[in-house]
This record gives C-alpha cells, sequence and structure tokens, in this order.
C-alpha cells in the first residue's frame, strides 16, 4: 500500500468509527438513525442535520453507521443495523446508498428497504429513504434514480426525503454545479447543507 493511501483508509475508518460510538441523549426530541455511506458521511451530515433542526427548535440526537461504498444490503449482512433497530431507541431510520439507478440498485433499495420496514415498523420507528443523486459522469441517470428511490419508499410505506430531486431542480434551474464537490460526485459543503435543510423539512 502506498503512504497516501494507508493515510486515506486510516481516516475513513477513524471518521465511522467515531460515528458509529456517538451515543443517544434521552433529554432529545426525536433519535435519528443514519444508516448509508460516504454521501452521508461526508461534511458530516447527521450534524448538519442537527444544527438545522435546532435553529427550528428541535433538538435530535444522531447515531450513524456509514462506511465507504457501503449498500444498504452490506450493512444488512453485517447485523449491526438490526441490533441498532431493535433497541427501539430510534424515532427515524434513515437508509442511504449509492444512486441506484441500475436495476440491481432497485431491486436492493426495494428488498432491502422492505425488511428494514418490518423491523421499524416492530419497534415504532419511521424508516425513510435518502434519495441521493447520481455522479456527473452519470447525470443521464438522474430521471432513474428518483424513480427508483420514489417507487421504492411507495412500495416500503416509508417516508421519502427527496434530496436528489431537488438537486436536479436545482441544477437543471441555474446550471450551477456547486452542490457537487470537486470530485463530481459527493457533496460540497453547500450540497450538504442544503441537503441537512431538505431532510429537517421534510421530517418535521
Amino acid at each position: 500500500m502506498t503512504k497516501s493511501f494507508l493515510l486515506i483508509f486510516t481516516f475513513l475508518f477513524t471518521y465511522t468509527s467515531i460515528f458509529s460510538q456517538q451515543e443517544l441523549n434521552a433529554n432529545s426530541d426525536f433519535n435519528i438513525l443514519f444508516i448509508g455511506n460516504s454521501l452521508t458521511f461526508t461534511n458530516n451530515l447527521p450534524l448538519l442535520v442537527k444544527q438545522h433542526a435546532k435553529q427550528k427548535g428541535i433538538e435530535i440526537t444522531t447515531k450513524t453507521i456509514a462506511f465507504p461504498n457501503y449498500a444498504i444490503e452490506d450493512h444488512w449482512n453485517d447485523g449491526q443495523i438490526q441490533k441498532l433497530i431493535s433497541s427501539n431507541n430510534f424515532d427515524y431510520v434513515i437508509i442511504q446508498q449509492g444512486p441506484s439507478s441500475q436495476k440491481d440498485g432497485r431491486k436492493m433499495l426495494i428488498k432491502y428497504g422492505k425488511k428494514l420496514y418490518s423491523l421499524c415498523k416492530i419497534n415504532k420507528a419511521q424508516l425513510c429513504y435518502f434519495m441521493v443523486w447520481p455522479s456527473l459522469n452519470y447525470y443521464h441517470t438522474f430521471d432513474d434514480v428518483i424513480k427508483n428511490h420514489e417507487d421504492a419508499a411507495s412500495i416500503n410505506h416509508s417516508i421519502l426525503l427527496p434530496v436528489g430531486k431537488i438537486w436536479k431542480d436545482y441544477i437543471d434551474a441555474n446550471q450551477n454545479i456547486d452542490y457537487y464537490s470537486a470530485d463530481g460526485f459527493h457533496p460540497s459543503i453547500k450540497g450538504s447543507t442544503i441537503t441537512a435543510k431538505i431532510i429537517v423539512e421534510h421530517l418535521f
């Protein structure tokens, strides 16, 4: 391994481990579990959600399980999220994976969303789909990303957080891609900030 690769790997491992160890606060109005990958932990989206909610007078506590390149299936196979949801500590469980514009991604959204919805229902939590966005190189697949998330949320009786759709509306209307970071896929600070705002507005 190169030194730069080791540094990146160590950073990501530490970053996600810190997230997974966050404690819940019994005095919060709502407890939220984020399940995802780097589109969730980039720019510390859960913290931005917490801060935006606080501006509206809502106190939330978040716990995040997010690892690079993970899909919902990977989290389910790990088994950690089932234990967390079964703890009956969460009001909302927000799931996120890659763009999911293709058939395999759509199938995963629906299949594992169904498993998670059933588990959430038993434990009195509401399942939420965090709709993301494609990379700029695959911008032409955006409509499929939107449709697959909309369908999965509808089929599994879940809350849709339509971040991707709102991103696309903004980009198409303004011809501005500043919600994306320099890599053309992960969110910029501005992109994560608007994402947090959308999540709060659709949850509360």
